[in-house]
């Protein structure tokens, strides 16, 4: 099943339900086919504006679930010195994975603090004119700033409030998708229990 590129603004009310229901429909597609998914957090934390992907992985770091991994968060962030090894890595170690990107994008001014999925792969580090390989078999970017000239200072100007809120959504949304297709936790480990339980608080 194909996703139509889909819009959602992190700053409405209902943006985390609306990201999981989008969501859902598509990995039901891959939980029932057994398939790995892998949800690959591109960015770093020495960048405002590019730290998106690191956030969400490390607010979903804790999870625990079969064919399902994350790559990417605070402690080890996947940037443009080791995207091309990571990458190479989940191809050698998994068969014919489903691999979810996420990343930070520069965009116009109406859509800063828009996400947007699309059934294709994006382009890490394009704001920067990075030569990086395309990956992702689906694309989830946050604006989290305007494009235009100078975007490492736009990065690095970057207002924390607007990235906090995109990965907000985004880490609650993949969150309560993944208990809609597969279930709940797989262990029962104290630390991840609790880990779980303030996350799933987070949107009641």
């Amino acid at each position: 099943m194909n996703i139509k590129k889909c819009e959602i603004d992190s700053m409405e009310r209902n943006s985390t339900f609306e990201f999981r229901d989008i969501l859902t429909e598509h990995l039901s597609v891959l939980v029932r086919s057994h398939r790995t998914i892998i949800f690959l957090c591109i960015g770093t934390d020495r960048s405002t504006g590019d730290s998106l992907g690191p956030l969400v992985g490390e607010k979903l770091k804790f999870i625990t679930r079969d064919n399902i991994f994350f790559y990417g968060n605070l402690e080890k962030p996947i940037h443009a010195k080791n995207l091309c090894d990571t990458i190479s890595s989940i191809y050698s170690t998994y068969e014919n994975p489903y691999v979810i990107a996420i990343d930070a994008c520069l965009g116009s001014l109406q859509n800063v603090g828009k996400i947007f999925i699309e059934a294709k792969p994006l382009l890490p580090g394009s704001a920067m004119n990075k030569d990086l390989p395309k990956v992702g078999d689906l694309s989830i970017t946050g604006i989290v700033n305007i494009s235009g000239a100078l975007e490492f200072m736009v990065l690095q100007n970057t207002r924390l409030y607007t990235v906090m809120k995109l990965a907000d959504v985004i880490s609650n949304g993949i969150y309560h998708s993944i208990l809609k297709t597969v279930g709940g936790r797989k262990t029962l480990n104290t630390k991840t229990l609790v880990s779980e339980k303030l996350l799933a608080s987070e949107i009641k």
